[in-house]
């Protein structure tokens, strides 16, 4: 992906995008999102979860989360300390012990490493691992295969297509909140990789 195809899709600034970019293809690498489809998905999802590629960490406080099992916050304070950080908001104990596990790192002694609030007060280590969390939770809701569903030749907002879509986004965000901007975002990417590549390139078959 380069910086314009990255600026379009995630509707952001050209600096942020050459910010993250070698993050972004870093995690495309590892994590076998290497298609135009998958990579157009993956951004339009990461980039309305973390507003253009700018926040890295959820703007509340984490409090709603204490004592939540589900999300393995059995310890007084795990919802503020394992709140919603990286690109695509991964929330929980539980989900950061996983997540440590995944890349061999200690996220649950040192949370903020997923995030630095956002992409101005990162160091470059949160904003790695800002993306790599994102395409290791994209991995494991098996987003991938789902994106490999879509035909980039059809509407993405009607039909097949857009059942498809709404399903990866209900697996990361559990409902369908912000689809439109979703979609938004999709075309964009879309838009942009097509005036670089031919219709058979962009065909995620």
């Amino acid at each position: 992906m380069t910086v314009l195809e990255l600026k379009a899709v995630a509707c952001t600034t050209t600096e942020n995008a050459q910010t993250f970019l070698p993050y972004l293809n870093d995690t495309f690498d590892r994590f076998n999102i290497l298609t135009p489809c998958r990579q157009i998905c993956f951004m339009a999802q990461v980039s309305h979860e973390s507003g253009g590629l700018f926040y890295t960490e959820e703007l509340a406080s984490g409090a709603a989360y204490e004592g939540r099992a589900g999300l393995g916050n059995i310890h007084p304070g795990d919802g503020v300390k394992y709140k919603g950080r990286g690109l695509i908001q991964i929330t929980g104990r539980a989900n950061y012990k996983l997540l440590s596990d995944a890349l061999e790192q200690d996220f649950i002694s040192n949370p903020t490493l997923l995030g630095g609030k956002n992409i101005k007060q990162c160091t470059p280590d949160q904003l790695k691992y800002a993306a790599l969390s994102a395409g290791w939770f994209w991995t494991k809701a098996n987003l991938n295969a789902i994106a490999d569903k879509i035909n980039l030749l059809q509407p993405i907002d009607e039909g097949a297509n857009l059942e498809y879509f709404k399903a990866i986004t209900k697996r990361i965000n559990g409902g369908f909140n912000g689809l439109e901007d979703r979609l938004h975002r999709f075309i964009q990417g879309y838009l942009s990789m097509k005036t670089n590549q031919t219709p058979s390139q962009t065909t995620a078959s």
